[in-house]
């Protein structure tokens, strides 16, 4: 099974990291290839081979190495021609160069062009092993200080966010600048892209992570139970205050107060939490004398902000209040050189999670899912994963198994060729719930909001979703 996360990972002794160290030989001669394999395995180097050009730029695509051995003369795309795309798209990745056609030209036209090295065949096998531990020592020496800027070091929590496209590293650069940091975060970006996830990395990344981290969903909540729950309340306060509670502001103290869906929010709350933001005081529902905390909050929401301001929906001032520094997190439809490393590491934790051998996934399987534009972000890849684990009965999963909207099928046309002697009421019963199901993941599991979208009652909807076994998640799910 391919890895999911780099290679070389912080903290690791010297010799773990060069046992764990992965190596893709591009040669087109199958002894070359076989040769290498052979020489580099003995030394407990893993191995993967790529025939041409083509092959080897999908390895690279689809998995993280360490060092790339690559043919000057190759049929079809030589390494010269090869080695400036590798250059371009992973800057840090050696590539030692190997020909039998070695001149002084071509030396410089290779290290000009990127390699950290050059081979000549036939190759001395202690020359050849030397220089590419030389070459893996200065990469794992490169890539701690990278990893070290981008908070891929393990303290940072960084091992549910997966991602080595140029935007989603630069939003590790970010999030590890402002983690030490009291300042407020907005947290922007469709629903499903994983704002709690980065929350927790800010609140793990700072001087606060002992203390709590505190989730609240604050758009499906009404005003008055939103004021109870962030504020707590008195004892009679209300009808069913029987008791004094402690709001999450008072539970967050010393931690971080993390207010997903802010975007929703009541204008009245919106003036309560923008005191806290300016005083850090508040006063419990029904309460007499004022609440002093330190809570450093974090604000998510799928919202455009700056039109809801500009429509009276949500006050300017608070706004400039959390929007201190903002994380704009992209959709995975433009991030889809993530989507093979998101879909190994889902493979492997659904595999191991249902007792399963690691499901693989076949070539056409992954490049539709490459392909797909994922409405519901990485949440909604991460569902398809885990049916395709969950209904797989080998341990390679093709494009068979992948919903239709997602492999091609017309959903009628799927429906009909999994269950020829389906009613026609069974085909519409199915499309409807299926139909429900997306509206729901697309609107956070929120039925008020996802019954508004359907331009139908709630009422409705929520006799839909009884009579076709919908099972509601739970909400605020990143």
């Amino acid at each position: 099974m391919p890895e999911i996360m780099p290679a070389l990972r912080i903290g690791q002794p010297a010799a773990e990291v060069e046992n764990d160290a992965r190596i893709l030989v591009i040669d087109d001669e199958s002894a070359i290839r076989e040769s290498l394999e052979v020489l580099l395995s003995l030394e407990g180097y893993a191995v993967e081979l790529a025939p041409d050009g083509e092959v080897g730029l999908e390895r690279l695509e689809q998995n993280l190495y360490d060092l790339v051995l690559l043919d000057l003369a190759m049929p079809g795309q030589s390494g010269m021609e090869l080695l400036p795309q590798i250059h371009e798209r992973y800057p840090e990745l050696p590539v030692i160069m190997i020909t039998a056609y070695g001149t002084v030209d071509n030396v410089v036209d290779a290290i000009r062009a990127g390699a950290e090295n050059f081979i000549q065949k036939p190759w001395d096998n202690e020359k050849l092993l030397a220089d590419i531990r030389s070459a893996l020592a200065r990469h794992r020496a490169e890539t701690e200080n990278i990893q070290l800027k981008r908070a891929l070091r393990q303290r940072y929590n960084f091992a549910n966010i997966i991602g080595k496209s140029e935007v989603m590293l630069r939003i590790f650069d970010l999030v590890a600048q402002v983690a030490p940091s009291r300042s407020t975060v907005l947290i922007l970006g469709e629903s499903g892209t994983g704002k709690e996830l980065i929350a927790k990395a800010l609140h793990a990344g700072s001087p606060r992570k002992d203390k709590p981290f505190v989730p609240v969903n604050t758009g499906s909540m009404s005003s008055e139970l939103l004021e109870s729950t962030l504020f707590g309340h008195v004892k009679g306060s209300f009808t069913s205050a029987v008791a004094n509670k402690k709001g999450l502001f008072e539970i967050a103290h010393g931690g971080t107060l993390f207010l997903d869906e802010i975007g929703n929010m009541g204008m009245d709350t919106q003036a309560k939490i923008l005191r806290v933001l300016q005083d850090r005081r508040f006063m419990q529902v029904g309460g007499t004398h004022e609440i002093q905390v330190d809570v450093r909050i974090v604000a998510a929401t799928n919202v455009d902000l700056r039109q809801a301001v500009r429509e009276g929906r949500f006050r300017e001032d608070l706004f400039y209040r959390l929007n201190v520094i903002s994380i704009d997190l992209p959709p995975l439809r433009s991030r889809r050189e993530d989507i093979p490393l998101l879909i190994n590491r889902f493979l492997e934790q659904y595999s191991k999670d249902n007792g399963l051998e690691n499901r693989r996934i076949t070539q056409d399987a992954m490049r539709a899912l490459i392909d797909y534009d994922w409405p519901g972000n990485v949440r909604e890849l991460e569902n398809v994963v885990e049916r395709c684990v969950v209904l797989s009965t080998s341990s390679l999963i093709d494009s068979g198994l992948l919903p239709p909207q997602i492999s091609g099928r017309s959903l009628p046309a799927a429906l009909l060729e999994d269950n020829p002697h389906a009613s026609l009421f069974d085909i519409i019963e199915v499309i409807e719930r299926r139909i429900i199901l997306e509206k729901l993941e697309r609107c956070n599991w929120n039925q008020t909001e996802a019954a508004e979208q359907f331009r139908i009652p709630l009422s409705t909807l929520n006799q839909k979703i009884k009579r076709l076994n919908i099972e509601i998640r739970k909400k605020g799910r990143e």
